[in-house]
């Protein structure tokens, strides 16, 4: 377990004034990969069609 103490923002209001006001980077979502989307996109575009086609045959 860790020898250093945990200090608490929370306990005294400069502190936690300092605490919410802190720049942290946030971290980028992750961008998908476009072949990947096409991919779904023709997998549903095959099973809706293939759907349709059963119930109108």
């Amino acid at each position: 377990m860790s020898e250093q103490p945990q200090i608490d923002p929370a306990g005294n209001t400069q502190q936690f004034r300092a605490f919410a006001q802190r720049n942290e980077p946030e971290a980028a979502p992750e961008k998908r990969s476009p072949v990947l989307m096409i991919a779904i996109a023709l997998v549903v575009v095959v099973v809706i069609v293939a759907v349709a086609a059963y119930f109108v045959l």
